[in-house]
């Protein structure tokens, strides 16, 4: 019995001991977490703001936008007229610029995704005539701005009487140079020439290796170059404005410029 009451305080003692050796680690840890978690919720605010703003925006007249305090609500609420009036426009043709958009932007990621993968599959594993300096070209073509290929697609695409069409924004946004870059890359470092040949072996042909083993592999790529290039073809806006003049055409970025220079900016919704 005696040695089981001595045992106890000694336990005691020594988890008092580690407790204070750990403290000024605890607490430096503390510390430093406190002020990660404070950095992060200022950045959550900073990208947050903005977007309440647009809610609050949407539910107020003009006379309110202007009038009131711009991150509150105002005492009228006209979200639902607002959403009317966009709705109702030019017998629902936001919904149509919508639907271009998605359009342009949908079947332009997934072509240009694809088209992009099979370019940089082809640059980095088969060795042909002149490779290098097609790839030269292709890093080159990143460079260049897209206004200054503006008017040269116009001129091509009116020359074979596209212009005011959907190809005439489609076609062009199937292509992608970082992509073709982005592709070649990532299929040199991430697919192995082993796994290929092994492909090769077991007798498939080279559509089949690229498409049941290379672009599994590519995975990663693919969604990141997807990704981008859906961003890019949605926010794309001087393209369709040289390129198209009917406007059950227009891509949401057009349609909404276009209409607001036409009303004179005086009317304020929720859009994308």
């Amino acid at each position: 019995m005696s040695q089981q009451t001595t045992s106890v305080p000694v336990s005691i003692s020594g988890e008092k001991a580690a407790t204070q050796a750990r403290s000024p680690i605890s607490r430096q840890f503390s510390g430093s977490s406190v002020g990660a978690m404070t950095f992060l919720i200022i950045c959550t605010l900073y990208f947050l703001i903005p977007f309440f703003w647009l809610v609050v925006s949407a539910t107020k007249n003009t006379g309110d936008l202007f009038n009131t305090f711009g991150l509150w609500f105002s005492p009228s609420f006209n979200l639902w007229s607002n959403l009317q009036q966009l709705f109702t426009y030019s017998d629902g043709l936001y919904v149509r610029w919508l639907l271009n958009t998605l359009l342009y932007a949908g079947v332009g990621s997934i072509v240009g995704t694809f088209l992009a993968a099979m370019a940089g599959y082809a640059l980095a594993k088969y060795n042909f005539h002149g490779r290098d300096l097609i790839f030269a070209m292709i890093l080159g073509a990143i460079l260049i701005p897209a206004t200054a290929l503006a008017l040269p697609l116009y001129l091509m695409m009116s020359g074979v009487g596209l212009t005011n069409t959907i190809w005439s924004v489609l076609l062009p946004s199937l292509v992608s140079p970082f992509g073709v870059y982005l592709s070649r890359i990532y299929v040199a470092s991430s697919v192995p020439d082993e796994l290929l040949e092994a492909a090769r072996i077991d007798g498939a042909g080279e559509y089949r290796t690229f498409l049941t083993v290379a672009m599994r592999l590519m995975a990663p790529a693919l969604v990141t170059i997807l990704l981008f290039q859906f961003v890019a073809i949605w926010n794309n806006y001087f393209l369709p404005l040289i390129m198209l003049s009917n406007q059950n055409l227009f891509p949401i970025s057009v349609g909404l410029e276009t209409w607001n220079i036409t009303t004179g900016g005086a009317n304020n919704f929720l859009y994308p």
